[in-house]
């Protein structure tokens, strides 16, 4: 038994049927694609912008349910922007995006009108995770939890962060349930390193694919050990997941 795709779940979809919306707001390019590519994987109908007027704009024309916003950009600060989005549309969600990772900036961004807030560099797991978290508060989904991922006897459910298999519990970590999320989302599919890096770890994480094998190890001992193996290498090409046996 095999998971269906992300982009085929209720659990991605406004209470009227439409996709969620949400807007990405960064000046840097590369960033702001990447973040915009794991949005929509999710099902997420996705804009971007690269400054704060453009947010503004498009927040105008779009009405997204989300927002993702760096709070350094060129034209104004985040907050800023926070302020005249707000006046469009009240119930927006906002995530910020920072590269400074002292508590103060943290709570001064929360204080200007930010529902949450991620650090750079970030694990796009940990921004999709953060934005179903406040799109589910904010009502904007069906406020219901997603189906649990299945892979064989293998389950992760995202909302509890509950990893079994043949019905015992398996306790993980953050990097290790990210990892194995990213499998169970691609049952059976070979996944080279460097997809595997870009989605589970840092956009700028340097390319050092021997964290992959190391983490990949981890999951083996715990979601393998003493029965059939369901993690598998393909030499040169990368790592898949499917039902054991």
């Amino acid at each position: 038994m095999t998971v269906s795709s992300p982009q085929g779940r209720t659990d991605r979809l406004r209470p009227d049927g439409t996709a969620v919306r949400v807007l990405v707001v960064d000046d840097e390019d590369p960033l702001a694609e990447l973040l915009s590519m794991a949005l929509r994987y999710e099902g997420w109908e996705v804009r971007s912008a690269g400054d704060g007027a453009g947010a503004v704009r498009s927040a105008r024309r779009f009405r997204p349910d989300a927002v993702v916003l760096d709070v350094t950009l060129p034209d104004m600060d985040g907050p800023a922007v926070v302020g005249r989005l707000r006046r469009e549309l009240p119930g927006v969600s906002v995530l910020f995006l920072t590269a400074n990772d002292a508590v103060e900036d943290r709570i001064a961004g929360l204080t200007a009108g930010g529902d949450d807030c991620v650090t750079k560099p970030f694990g796009l797991e940990e921004v999709v995770a953060r934005l179903r978290g406040l799109i589910r508060r904010s009502g904007a989904g069906p406020g219901r939890g997603a189906a649990p991922l299945v892979v064989g006897d293998l389950v992760l459910d995202e909302d509890s962060h509950e990893v079994s298999r043949g019905g015992h519990a398996i306790h993980l970590t953050a990097t290790e349930f990210e990892l194995l999320r990213f499998l169970m989302r691609n049952p059976r599919r070979v996944l080279s390193k460097a997809q595997i890096l870009d989605r589970v770890w840092s956009y700028d994480f340097g390319g050092r694919a021997n964290v992959v094998e190391l983490y990949i190890s981890y999951l083996r001992k715990k979601i393998d050990a003493g029965r059939s193996p369901m993690i598998h290498t393909r030499r040169g090409a990368g790592y898949l997941i499917r039902p054991g046996g």
